[in-house]
């Protein structure tokens, strides 16, 4: 992969690390943050060095969301022909497949966050299996404070993660929820007292589950997420399927060994993916 202009990404002890890494402009999201981001979920998906991904941020806030010049030159919001309207519709699909690859990643994505989570942001971070905050950050369904819907996923996610009336209130109004009323509703895991706590908070949640075996994680995120989504009748059918399709004595059997010896279990990687048009 070429080098990167909107991020930066180190994988250590089958941690992957990414950065956003833009913060003179806010860390907002242009259109070279939209390819590099779905080059390197894709790289990290089909790939096997990461068990789990930490994405964080620099400079005053975690991102302002998106650039406003994405909808100048780059991608024209041709609301004058149905057909340009019609387009809209598949923009904005490549754009929410983006976010989307973060929830249905191979490995568990936490998410380190300081500062302003503003727009697209909280498209992304709702998208993430975990969250740690500084103490000063906030959350603004900032979409509807430049006349628009948000778009990108906030509305289909956040709901799923605290109650209704606050998902609403905050997607009508445009307010700023601070660290902790996320805290009090659910949205963040931990409020921590500052960008380095909040990131040391998410690097140890990701050791922990880099530790266990990696295809274990990879069933029971696919578990949640389907339970998340369907009737607890179907979600158990599956689960009674997806266990017997995974199920390792070998596993187990050293899992239970490394708990009792106090070390490292020693576990087999997932399979690297091959693509038909590789």
């Amino acid at each position: 992969m070429s080098a990167l202009t909107c991020f930066e990404l180190s994988i250590q002890d089958h941690i992957a690390h990414l950065v956003l890494s833009r913060p003179t402009a806010l860390n907002t999201m242009n259109m070279t943050f939209w390819r590099e981001l779905d080059d390197v979920l894709s790289q990290l998906h089909q790939g096997n060095q990461a068990r789990a991904l930490v994405i964080s941020s620099t400079g005053k806030h975690f991102s302002a969301g998106m650039s406003l010049d994405v909808f100048g030159s780059d991608i024209a919001m041709d609301d004058q022909t149905p057909e340009g309207r019609a387009a809209i519709v598949d923009m904005l699909a490549g754009l929410q497949a983006t976010f989307t690859r973060i929830e249905n990643l191979r490995i568990p994505v936490l998410v380190a966050i300081h500062g302003g989570c503003i727009g697209g942001a909280v498209d992304l971070v709702t998208s993430a299996c975990l969250r740690y905050a500084s103490a000063d950050s906030f959350f603004c369904i900032q979409e509807i404070n430049i006349g628009m819907v948000a778009d990108v996923g906030t509305l289909q996610r956040l709901p799923k993660l605290i109650p209704m009336a606050i998902a609403k209130e905050l997607a009508y109004t445009g307010r700023r929820m601070s660290a902790d009323k996320a805290l009090q509703y659910g949205l963040v895991n931990e409020v921590l007292p500052d960008q380095a706590s909040a990131l040391a908070a998410a690097m140890q949640a990701a050791q922990e589950i880099a530790r266990k075996p990696p295809v274990a994680i990879w069933g029971t995120k696919q578990a949640l997420h389907y339970a998340r989504d369907h009737s607890t009748d179907d979600a158990l059918k599956q689960m009674g399927w997806l266990q017997s399709g995974i199920w390792s004595n070998a596993h187990v059997q050293e899992a239970v060994s490394a708990f009792g010896a106090k070390r490292a279990g020693d576990f087999p990687e997932l399979a690297v993916l091959r693509s038909f048009k590789d």
